[in-house]
């Protein structure tokens, strides 16, 4: 009984761990060959958004917002993959391999 509570300490500690490199993880979703960029950390918090002078005309917000949303989804569908391989990483050894149990929703 004593081993399984310092085990669950243990992968505690490393589900911090995890959390705190996922706040050091960027990615970056784009649409428009490039004319807008999103960044967003591991954490799902938007970094920043860059857009394209080109795209700042009058009668183009239509547009640009959907890029925007595009760029937006993109990239945080990027930070869900990469949250998944860092909770898989860091609690894989302490975590029996459960079908459909999904590590992310811990971050």
């Amino acid at each position: 009984m004593f081993d399984l509570i310092n085990k669950i300490k243990e992968v505690q500690a490393k589900m911090k761990e995890a959390q705190a490199t996922l706040a050091n993880v960027v990615v970056e979703g784009e649409s428009g060959a490039g004319m807008v960029k999103v960044k967003v950390n591991g954490l799902k918090k938007v970094l920043s958004i860059q857009i394209d002078d080109d795209l700042v005309k009058p009668g183009e917000k239509e547009t640009l917002s959907d890029l925007i949303i595009a760029a937006v989804n993109k990239a945080m569908s990027e930070a869900d993959n990469a949250s998944k391989e860092i909770m898989k990483k860091n609690a894989g050894d302490f975590l029996p391999n459960i079908p459909g149990l999904d590590l992310s929703s811990f971050t």
